[in-house]
């Protein structure tokens, strides 16, 4: 059984991590921020909207036809692979690694608590950009209703019944896509040099979906812009409250420095020791 002092702190610890998120902004140059972060979304928006409609008319039904049958039995790796963009598997990972954050915090001290914690904020954005991501990409399946490849017998790609709330008709946008642009962005807005890795990850999980004839190109280009400005808009959340990023005159959000990888080790091994 926990020692009351422990599940005190613990309770501390995990109504600090909650507070901190929704506590007022501070930072003086959120405004700076906010119109930079309106800027790109709408321009980035509108000129992808314009490809996800040119997609659908010209290049949809097209490319649906091109990829092998749904069930090949030689597309198994690709299966593999795809799951690693399922959100409630990345999702899941992210929550269980908070927890495992949350319950070893109250076990530190001082500067090795403070280390522990600026881990924990990190994985609470990049938990954020995803979740929030997936939540309205699921609201907009649902509502938009668009049948995925074949769904009807033919290679249709105006195949659409709203509100329908069906698995069948959830192409657009991809979930997959959202998750794994959502989650590419967060962990590329915290460590710069992961940015190239984390694009190529996005990419061949938003390609298996292709593939497997899940989605049309266009829903998987939509999945792609709704995760990247979803985790663009918690990133500024996260800036606007001085946490886990700085803004820069002229309102470019920059990861603040973290811990290094050496100390993370040191202060888990303290952590997880007996």
């Amino acid at each position: 059984m926990a020692a009351p002092g422990y599940v005190s702190q613990l309770g501390t610890v995990l109504r600090q991590a909650l507070a901190q998120l929704v506590r007022a902004p501070s930072h003086s140059r959120r405004a700076e921020a906010a119109r930079h972060w309106a800027k790109r979304s709408l321009a980035f928006g509108a000129l992808t909207a314009l490809v996800v409609v040119a997609l659908m008319f010209l290049l949809d039904a097209y490319e649906i036809g091109l990829m092998p049958p749904r069930g090949t039995a030689g597309l198994w790796p690709l299966r593999i692979v795809t799951d690693f963009g399922k959100s409630e598997y990345v999702l899941w990972a992210l929550f269980g690694l908070l927890i495992v954050i949350l319950l070893l915090a109250p076990r530190l001290r001082g500067l090795s608590q403070a280390i522990w914690l600026s881990v924990g904020t990190r994985v609470q954005y990049i938990f954020l950009s995803v979740g929030l991501a997936v939540l309205l990409g699921e609201l907009l399946k649902g509502t938009i209703g668009r049948g995925r490849p074949f769904v009807g017998g033919a290679a249709n790609a105006f195949n659409f019944s709203h509100f329908a709330w069906s698995e069948i008709y959830a192409s657009f946008p991809s979930g997959h896509a959202t998750t794994s642009f959502a989650l590419a962005f967060a962990v590329a807005a915290l460590w710069p040099k992961l940015r190239w890795p984390m694009v190529t990850y996005a990419v061949i999980i938003c390609s298996s979906r292709l593939v497997l004839l899940a989605h049309h190109p266009s829903d998987v280009v939509a999945g792609g812009l709704l995760g990247w400005i979803v985790a663009m808009g918690v990133r500024y959340w996260f800036a606007a409250r001085h946490l886990a990023f700085i803004i820069r005159p002229g309102g470019r959000i920059d990861p603040l420095p973290g811990p290094s990888a050496a100390h993370v080790k040191r202060v888990a091994r303290t952590a997880f020791a007996p």
